[in-house]
């Protein structure tokens, strides 16, 4: 299933045992995905697999959490999924979104994928810089005076840092639970798989890891996290992460995945 005993000793010896890496996230659909470009750049292989499913919950199911989704004038996104649901959400229950709503995004990609459901305007759609829960509490800092915010987010996995920041800052904020994650059965990939390296990107993901395997022993494998919470969710686990984004200079997982295999070539 993975490797056991991996070595660390030198840069060569990391790069080997890095051959084969495990993406608990689904296969890109386009061959130009900068994943495919890393693969060919290093000659290693990526294996693509989701560790969780998500639901989603109906509208009967969500009447009950009492939210006036009209009543909020500004919507957080950290996802693609979040946006999907968030629009069925309101096709279901037969709201028409305000062409005033502003829409505050994780990174530039998920602000894009907006055009799918709306007009786009640079004057409503706002986004972080690099990527970083920071960078988009920079942009929501501007109108937090003027807004009341809808945290669309997994039932299970909303980011704690943003839930806080928003509480701290005295920000009008709810939180809207649309979805929610479930663990995938991972056994076969994993049994047949033998990989070096697992990148998470969600504390769902890992609590897969350990509904597959309960008795999980990270035994050499290397592990790369990506967001705080995943971080922190490894780590609590009782593993080590070796790869961690964001980061200053790693804005992504496959920037952060870059970064760690070229500079373990260069010693």
């Amino acid at each position: 299933m993975l490797k056991n005993g991996a070595q660390k000793s030198s840069g060569t010896a990391i790069v080997k045992q890095a051959r084969n890496i495990l993406i608990t996230q689904p296969k890109p659909e386009s061959e130009k995905s900068p994943y495919f470009e890393l693969a060919r750049k290093y000659s290693i292989e990526l294996t693509f697999h989701p560790f969780i499913r998500l639901e989603a919950i109906a509208a009967r199911d969500f009447r009950k959490q009492k939210i006036d989704i009209v009543s909020y004038s500004a919507v957080i996104f950290t996802s693609r999924n979040a946006i999907d649901h968030f629009f069925r959400m309101s096709d279901e229950m037969k709201i028409n979104i305000s062409q005033d709503t502003k829409y505050f995004c994780i990174t530039e990609a998920v602000a894009l994928y907006l055009q799918k459901f709306i007009l786009y305007r640079k004057r409503k759609v706002f986004y972080g810089a690099d990527g970083t829960n920071k960078s988009m509490f920079d942009v929501i800092n501007k109108h937090k005076e003027n807004e009341r915010f809808l945290y669309v987010c997994s039932e299970n996995q909303q980011d704690n840092d943003i839930v806080n920041w928003l509480k701290n800052n005295h920000c009008g904020y709810q939180l809207a639970f649309m979805y929610r994650s479930v663990s995938n059965n991972v056994k076969e990939i994993m049994d047949e798989g033998d990989f070096d390296m697992i990148c998470f990107f969600t504390p769902s993901g890992v609590r897969s890891l350990f509904d597959n395997y309960p008795q999980f022993v990270q035994n050499g494998t290397l592990i790369g996290a990506f967001g705080n919470n995943t971080i922190k969710a490894i780590e609590e686990a009782g593993l080590n992460v070796e790869i961690k984004a964001p980061a200053p200079q790693s804005p992504s997982m496959i920037a952060a995945l870059d970064h760690f295999l070229s500079a373990a070539v260069k010693k």
